[in-house]
C-alpha cells in the first residue's frame, strides 16, 4: 500500500481531529512565539520564572489529563471533554493581549493548560477508537503531522504581523482568538464517536486504582521511557529566547519555531507509518540522537544559522518520538482502560516537565544559556543508554 493510499485509508474522524489541532496548534503557537519575549521584555519577568511557569502549566495539563482520561473511559464518551478542553483553550486567548502584569499571563496559561488536559487523553484514545491497530502509527503521526502545520503557520503569521503592525506585540496577539474559535466549531460540525461507543454508552464501572494492577509492564515500561524523554526535553521557550540571544531581531524570533515545526510536520507522518513495520525501538534512539546534537548545537551557537539548525534537529527528535510514544501506549493498555492508560502518561510526562523547564530556567539564570542545553544532551545521553539496556521481555523490538 503506498503512503497516498494509507493516508486515504484512515478514517475521517483522524482527519478531523488533525485539522483541530492544526488551527488550535496556529493560534497557541502564535501566542507562544512571542510570550517569552512579552513575558521578559515588557512584563519584566526573569528567564527562571519563565521556567517556573511554563513547568507548572505542563505539569496542570498532564495531572488534568489523568483525570480527563479516566472520565471518558467511565462515561464512555469523548467529544464533550474534547469540545469543553478546546472551548477553554479558546476563551483564554484574550486574555494574552490585556494582560496588565505576569499574574494574569500566569493564570490564563493555568487555564489554558486545564483546558488541554481535558482534550489530550480523550483524544488520544479517541484516535485508537476509531483506527485499525495496523494503521494506528500513521494515524497518529497524520495527527501530530497536521499539528505540526499548524505549529508552523502559527510562528510564521507571527513574524508577518510584528513586521506589519511594527513589534506591537499586543496587536499581534489578539489575532491569535481567530484560529481558536475555529477549531471549536470543527469539533461540533465534524467530529463524531465511534459506532461502538454509541452502541454501548451505559457507563462502566467507576475507575479504581486496583484497574492499574490490568495494565500490563510493557505499559508501565513506556512510562518510564516517556518520562526520561521528557526531563531530556524541556519547554520549547527556551528555543525562543536562545533564538533572542543569537543575532535575530526581535520580529524574526519566532522563525526558530517555524523551522522547528516545519521538521515536524514533515516528519511525524512519515516516522508514524514507518513505525507500523520496524522496530520502535530503533526510531527512538535515532530521535534521541537527533536530541543531543540539537542541544549541543544550541549550547554552542553564536549566530542565527546553527540555531536554526539546533531548532530543525529538535524538531526531527520530536517527528521521530512523539507520536510512536502515543502508539506504543495505544497498544500496549486494554481498550476500557485507553483514557485512563494516555491520562497517566502525561500526568508521569508533564511531572517530568516541570522539573525539566524548572531546572533549564535555574541553570540559565545562574550560569547562561550554554548550561541549561548542555544539561539536555547530558539526559538525552542518559536516557539513550537506558534505552539501549536489553530488555527482557522485549518490549520495543515490535
Amino acid at each position: 500500500m503506498t503512503p497516498t493510499v494509507r493516508l486515504r485509508a484512515l478514517p475521517t474522524g483522524v482527519w478531523a481531529l488533525g485539522f483541530a489541532s492544526l488551527f488550535m496548534d496556529m493560534s497557541s503557537e502564535l501566542v507562544h512565539a512571542l510570550l517569552p519575549l512579552y513575558m521578559v521584555g515588557m512584563l519584566g519577568a526573569s528567564v527562571a520564572l519563565v521556567g517556573i511557569i511554563e513547568g507548572i502549566a505542563e505539569a496542570t495539563a498532564a495531572i488534568t489529563k489523568l483525570f480527563s482520561g479516566a472520565l471518558s473511559d467511565f462515561v464512555r464518551r469523548r467529544k464533550f471533554l474534547l469540545v469543553l478542553g478546546y472551548s477553554l483553550a479558546a476563551f483564554t486567548k484574550p486574555v494574552f493581549p490585556l494582560a496588565g502584569s505576569i499574574g494574569w499571563i500566569m493564570a490564563a496559561r493555568f487555564v489554558d493548560r486545564i483546558g488541554k488536559g481535558i482534550r489530550g487523553a480523550p483524544r488520544d484514545a479517541l484516535v485508537a477508537d476509531i483506527t485499525p491497530p495496523e494503521q494506528r502509527g500513521a494515524a497518529y503521526g497524520l495527527r501530530q503531522s497536521l499539528d505540526s502545520v499548524g505549529a508552523f503557520i502559527g510562528p510564521l503569521l507571527a513574524i508577518l504581523l510584528m513586521l506589519l503592525f511594527e513589534n506591537e506585540i499586543r496587536k499581534v496577539l489578539w489575532i491569535a482568538v481567530i484560529p481558536a474559535f475555529i477549531t471549536v466549531a470543527l469539533l461540533v460540525i465534524f467530529v463524531r464517536e465511534p459506532e461502538s461507543a454509541a452502541a454501548h454508552n451505559t457507563p462502566r464501572a467507576p475507575l479504581h486504582w486496583r484497574d492499574a494492577k490490568r495494565l500490563p509492564k510493557a505499559f508501565w515500561y513506556v512510562i518510564g521511557l516517556g518520562a526520561f524523554f521528557t526531563l531530556a526535553r524541556f519547554s520549547e521557550a527556551f528555543l525562543v529566547l536562545r533564538a533572542s540571544e543569537t543575532g535575530f531581531e526581535l520580529a524574526w524570533v519566532p522563525a526558530v519555531m517555524i523551522v522547528m515545526n516545519v521538521v515536524y510536520a514533515l516528519g511525524a507522518y512519515p516516522a508514524g507509518a514507518l513505525s507500523d513495520r520496524m522496530s520502535s525501538r530503533t526510531l527512538l534512539v535515532v530521535g534521541l540522537l537527533c536530541l543531543v546534537l540539537a542541544d549541543v548545537l544550541l549550547a554552542l551557537t553564536s549566530g542565527v544559522a546553527v540555531t536554526l539548525a539546533g531548532a530543525a534537529c529538535w524538531g526531527l527528535h520530536m517527528a521521530l518520538t512523539q507520536g510512536l510514544l502515543a502508539k506504543l501506549v495505544a497498544d500496549r493498555a486494554p481498550a476500557d482502560l485507553r483514557g485512563s492508560a494516555f491520562g497517566i502518561f502525561n500526568l508521569v510526562s508533564g511531572v517530568a516537565l516541570l522539573l525539566a523547564s524548572g531546572l533549564a530556567g535555574w541553570l540559565w539564570s545562574s550560569f547562561g544559556a550554554a548550561a541549561t542545553f548542555s544539561a539536555g544532551a547530558l539526559f538525552a545521553l542518559l536516557t539513550l543508554g537506558g534505552l539501549l539496556v536489553p530488555v527482557r521481555n522485549r518490549t520495543l523490538s515490535d
